[in-house]
């Protein structure tokens, strides 16, 4: 169990990527703080399951079983939100070691048409709320004088244009740059940060084109492996970048996608 002793905050896990990446962590040893924001439900379950991979889980935002209820508003598109989300997890467990930005959302529009309300969530969410739960992080590690780890779920986009989600893959293109210039700027204090860039994931955000034979058979005809991802293939990467195993790896994105990126046919 190579994060034992080790508290890792994941957010939105409620289902998912961020449930299976926190699910995982607790199986490697480590406790974890969960986030949710809109799905109490998906929260409760990740919690079970936590549980059962014989992590100790803390429930932020609303109810938690087995008198774990601790109650903190974690909108990750407010910055004091996110303040609040990270303070939390500090004050019940008493540190954080391991930071997981994983919620992300997403607008689909033609650039012609997006607004201005959905751009500020997608950028809000994606990118400022990604750069001050980091900085929160980062100022507990320096109060305490310990080292850390910050995993950040990017995306394919941040390498590959897709057409009409302008705002989210201007999104993940600044969280590339903000990865390698904090990789430089956090590394003398033993922090290091990486991008874990998943292709096209089987998760509920999905559902309508696994419910579409047409479309689902054109994007796998762009992966060489030929299958969907799965949430475990994200979650094994993100595990093996938070243990003592990556301790020399930072600035750096890791591909999930199964070759999509080098063999990417818009159509």
């Amino acid at each position: 169990m190579k994060l034992a002793g080790k508290v890792a905050l994941v957010t939105g896990s409620s289902q998912g990527i961020g449930q299976a990446i926190a699910v995982r962590l607790a199986a490697e040893g480590a406790r974890v703080v969960i986030n949710y924001r809109s799905n109490p439900q998906g929260a409760e379950e990740t919690l079970s399951k936590v549980q059962t991979a014989g992590g100790d889980c803390h429930l932020v935002e609303g109810y938690c079983d087995n008198d774990r209820g601790y109650s903190v508003g974690a909108d990750l598109g407010m910055v004091d939100d996110v303040r609040r989300l990270i303070a939390a997890g500090i004050e019940h467990y008493g540190q954080l070691d391991i930071l997981v930005n994983n919620a992300g959302i997403e607008k689909h529009a033609p650039f012609w048409d997006v607004t201005e309300k959905d751009y500020e969530a997608v950028l809000n969410v994606n990118l400022k709320g990604v750069f001050f739960a980091t900085q929160s992080l980062v100022q507990h590690l320096r109060e305490t004088n310990r080292p850390g780890k910050i995993i950040n779920i990017s995306s394919v986009h941040e390498e590959l244009p897709f057409p009409n989600f302008t705002a989210y893959c201007a999104s993940k293109g600044g969280l590339k740059m903000l990865t390698r210039n904090l990789s430089v700027e956090l590394a003398p204090l033993g922090i290091t940060i990486n991008n874990v860039a998943p292709g096209a994931i089987e998760t509920p955000i999905n559902t309508k084109l696994l419910n579409d034979p047409e479309k689902l058979g054109a994007l796998l005809k762009n992966i060489p492996l030929g299958r969907l991802g799965q949430p475990q293939d994200v979650s094994g990467l993100v595990a093996f970048l938070a243990s003592p195993d990556a301790d020399y790896i930072t600035g750096s994105t890791f591909f999930v996608d199964g070759g999509l990126t080098w063999n990417y046919q818009e159509q």
